[in-house]
């Protein structure tokens, strides 16, 4: 039984929480009053001048608010909300491409723009291109560097709770044992988190797609490899050493390949973008890419169509599971084999409704996201955003 002192985490009571309920109340006040200075502050919030002006000392670094230059000493001046001219990005670092998402610290989303790269691509390629797509929303936005305040990072692979990649020659090798949020850090002088991209779809669909106003979600990410974020009563839920929602490792086929976890037969092994490429590379050796699969099988091809069948089967069988396991009110589906519609959805939804007790699939809804492409790097947004945790400010 573990015996450590009790810490100071968030939660009822905790000095972490009565802050952010603090601050909370700050930024209601402001958004609701308008423009105030600390004493009117500290008057309509019932808080000590000293905690407001300590308050409003963080927010103003954070960027949240702004406070005015007139004189009349530290209390007398204007306190007002900044969130309509100051920006956090989403960065999704994805397979064979970039994606990125800019929007005001209000959530409203001002551009999204994707770029080709090639898979394998080094950390210095993959941070220029980054830095171009940057460039070329701050243009379009009308915004300078000086706007940013922060940015979040997609990878599709498992991190450890430090943000560090483990990684496998197949996935990322590149970034493999690299603190990324330091090196973008490093790049670009604002702070960025890092999340896997399972984790950040699930927040992008909670908050503006197909799992708007629901409890509990899941979303299922289709891409190279598989991933499961999971919305829990409105808080994302990472497990305890952060690497939740791994659906990619669970098994469906006891005999099967073995996986680079040491299982065999895991979904990834059966159902990957990697798997169907490796299952039509002796008759469509030039098939050798996501994009060009859905191609094929948009246009008919056979083997496409029918390995991507196969692969919704496969998928079905793990959302059973997770169904059965967690009850959640919505399964949503993204990445880029949902993109293939219902060739890939149809024999999923028929394997998931036929494996799960009927009792947990009662009014479940299993939807392919809305958001499309941009899914991982709103998701990203919404970490920058603080969207991750109850209570968020904005």
């Amino acid at each position: 039984m573990a015996t450590d002192a009790p810490k100071d985490e968030p939660g009822p009571g905790s000095q972490s929480s009565l802050r952010a309920a603090n601050e909370q109340r700050i930024v209601a006040t402001l958004r609701t009053a308008g423009p105030l200075t600390q004493a009117e502050l500290a008057r309509r919030t019932a808080l000590a001048p000293s905690t407001v002006s300590g308050i409003v000392a963080t927010l103003a670094e954070r960027g949240y608010v702004r406070v005015g230059d007139e004189p009349g000493g530290r209390r007398g001046r204007l306190v007002q909300l900044d969130l309509e001219d100051r920006f956090v990005l989403g960065i999704e670092l994805g397979n064979g491409h970039i994606s990125v998402a800019m929007a005001t610290l209000s959530s409203r989303v001002v551009g999204f723009v994707r770029r080709e790269l090639a898979r394998g691509a080094s950390i210095t390629e993959t941070l220029d291109l980054v830095e171009t797509l940057i460039g070329e929303l701050l243009v379009e936005a009308k915004a300078t560097t000086k706007d940013i305040v922060r940015g979040a990072v997609a990878v599709p692979a498992p991190l450890d709770r430090f943000g560090v990649l483990s990684s496998s020659p197949r996935i990322f090798p590149a970034w493999a044992d690299t603190d990324i949020g330091g090196r973008f850090e490093e790049r670009f002088g604002w702070p960025f988190f890092v999340d896997n991209d399972a984790n950040l779809g699930a927040l992008a669909d909670y908050h503006w797609g197909a799992g708007r106003g629901c409890h509990s979600m899941v979303f299922v990410g289709m891409n190279y490899g598989f991933g499961a974020g999971i919305i829990l009563e409105g808080v994302l839920f990472r497990g305890a050493t952060g690497v939740s929602g791994e659906i990619g490792h669970m098994t469906v086929d006891e005999t099967g390949d073995f996986c680079q976890c040491g299982n065999r037969g895991c979904l990834n092994t059966v159902a990957s973008i990697y798997r169907a490429l490796e299952l039509l590379a002796p008759i469509h050796p030039e098939i050798d890419s996501a994009e060009k699969l859905l191609d094929a099988a948009s246009q008919g091809l056979p083997p496409a169509i029918r390995v991507l069948t196969d692969m919704g089967r496969a998928t079905g069988v793990a959302i059973a599971n997770v169904v059965n396991l967690l009850n959640p009110e919505v399964i949503v589906v993204g990445g880029d084999l949902a993109r293939a519609g219902e060739v890939v959805i149809e024999p999923m939804t028929t394997m998931a409704t036929r494996l799960s007790m009927p009792s947990a699939a009662s009014g479940l809804r299993l939807l392919t996201s809305p958001l499309g492409e941009r899914v991982f790097a709103l998701g990203g947004v919404a970490l920058a955003l603080g969207l991750d945790s109850p209570g968020a400010l904005v």
